[in-house]
C-alpha cells in the first residue's frame, strides 16, 4: 500500500510536462524590434538581435554557440535544434547537462516536467525526484541515461576521445536507439555540427563512463580535454571570422573564447571573434571569468569590441525572442554550411 501511494504521489508531481518553444510558430521581429526604442534591458535584448543576424548573415563567419545553465530543460531545446537544424550554428560548446541530461535524456524517451507549488525536497529525495528550481526530473530514467552512456562507451574502441568524438558517437547510437527523434545531439550529427563538453564528467556521462571503467579497469576509454580544446582551436583557425552565441557563462564560455589565444600561441594569426552576445544574469564584481564582460575579454585579445553585446536576463526569457526575430528575418538564408566535424575525419 505504501508503495502504491508513493507511485501515486510521484505520478502526480510528474504529471505536467515542459513544452519546448518553437521559434518558428511565432514572428518576434515587431516586439524585438520595438524595445530597440526603448531602454534597459529591452535595448540590450534588441541590439543582441541585430548582432546575432550580422553574424549569420555574413558569407565568411562561422557560429558558435556557448550553453550553460538549465535552458535546454526549462523549454529551450527545441530552440538550438532548430539553430542547427536551418544551418545558423555551426558549433556548439556546453555543459554536460545541456546536451546528456537534458538532451540525450529526452531523445531516449524520457521529459522533463512543470513543478507546481512548493514541494519538500526531502520528499523529492524519497520519490526519486530530482529539482532544477521549478522543474523535475525522474531520477530513476536519468540513471537509464547513465547506463545508454555506458553501453555505447562498452561498445567503442577502448582509447582516449575527445568530448566531440564521444557525443559523435552518442549520435549515431541515436540514429538507431532513439525514441524522440531529431533531438540536438541527432540533429548534429546528421549535420557535421561538432559538439565539445570540455567538462564532460560533470554530468549523467560521468556516472556512466565511471562505471564502464569500474568494470573495464585495464582497457577502458577515458575523454581527453585537452584534445576538446586542441580540435575547437582547430575550428577558430579554419573558420577564420566568427560569431558568438552564448547562453549563460561557466567553462563553455571561457573554453571557446580561449581559442583565439591558443591558436597565436601555436603561431597562427587569427582574428578576435568578431561578434558576439552573451545572455546572462551574473554579476560582475567578484571579478569571475563566468560574470566577465565581452569588454573586458578584448583585454585579453579574445573578443571585438566593435559588435558585442551583454544582456542581463534570464535566458529563457530572451533567448526565444532574439532568435526568433533573426529566423523570421531571414537573411541566414543560403549561409553555407561549415561542416566542421568532417575536419576530424580520417
Amino acid at each position: 500500500m505504501a508503495e502504491k501511494s508513493r507511485s501515486n504521489d510521484k505520478a502526480a508531481l510528474l504529471s505536467k510536462t515542459v513544452e519546448h518553444i518553437d521559434i518558428k510558430s511565432f514572428d518576434a521581429r515587431p516586439i524585438v524590434e520595438a524595445m530597440g526604442k526603448m531602454s534597459f534591458t529591452s535595448r540590450e535584448l534588441s541590439r543582441a538581435a541585430d548582432i546575432f543576424n550580422m553574424a549569420v548573415s555574413d558569407p565568411d563567419c562561422a557560429v558558435i554557440l556557448t550553453l550553460a545553465g538549465s535552458t535546454s530543460a526549462g523549454g529551450c531545446m527545441h530552440v538550438y535544434r532548430d539553430l542547427v537544424a536551418e544551418g545558423m550554428v555551426d558549433a556548439i560548446v556546453s555543459t554536460g547537462a545541456s546536451i546528456v541530461d537534458m538532451d540525450f535524456f529526452e531523445a531516449l524517451g524520457f521529459k522533463h516536467y512543470q513543478a507546481e507549488g512548493s514541494v519538500d525536497d526531502n520528499q523529492l529525495r524519497d520519490l526519486y525526484i530530482d529539482r532544477i528550481y521549478d522543474t523535475y526530473i525522474d531520477e530513476e530514467e536519468l540513471q537509464a541515461c547513465d547506463e545508454a552512456i555506458k553501453t555505447i562507451a562498452d561498445s567503442l574502441e577502448k582509447r582516449a576521445y575527445s568530448s566531440r568524438e564521444f557525443i559523435r558517437e552518442m549520435g549515431r547510437w541515436l540514429k538507431d536507439h532513439s525514441v524522440k527523434k531529431d533531438s540536438l545531439i541527432e540533429t548534429c550529427f546528421d549535420h557535421d555540427v561538432p559538439i565539445f563538453v570540455p567538462a564532460f564528467s560533470d554530468c549523467s556521462a560521468g556516472f556512466g563512463l565511471v562505471k564502464h571503467q569500474v568494470e573495464n579497469p585495464d582497457k577502458h576509454l577515458s575523454i581527453d580535454s585537452v584534445k576538446d580544446f586542441r580540435e575547437l582551436t582547430d575550428i577558430k583557425i579554419a573558420a577564420g571570422t566568427t560569431g558568438l552565441l552564448m547562453v549563460g557563462g561557466g567553462v563553455p564560455k571561457n573554453f571557446v573564447q580561449d581559442t583565439v589565444v591558443c591558436a597565436e600561441i601555436l603561431g597562427k594569426e587569427v582574428e578576435m571573434h568578431k561578434y558576439a552576445v552573451q545572455i546572462t544574469v551574473a554579476d560582475v564584481r567578484d571579478g569571475a571569468c563566468s560574470s566577465s564582460t565581452l569588454k573586458e575579454a578584448a583585454s585579453w585579445g579574445k573578443v571585438s569590441t566593435v559588435f558585442e553585446q551583454m544582456v542581463y536576463a534570464e535566458a529563457s526569457s530572451v533567448v526565444p525572442l532574439i532568435t526568433s526575430a533573426v529566423y523570421h528575418k531571414g537573411e541566414w538564408k543560403g549561409r553555407k554550411r561549415h561542416h566542421f566535424s568532417r575536419l576530424f575525419d580520417a
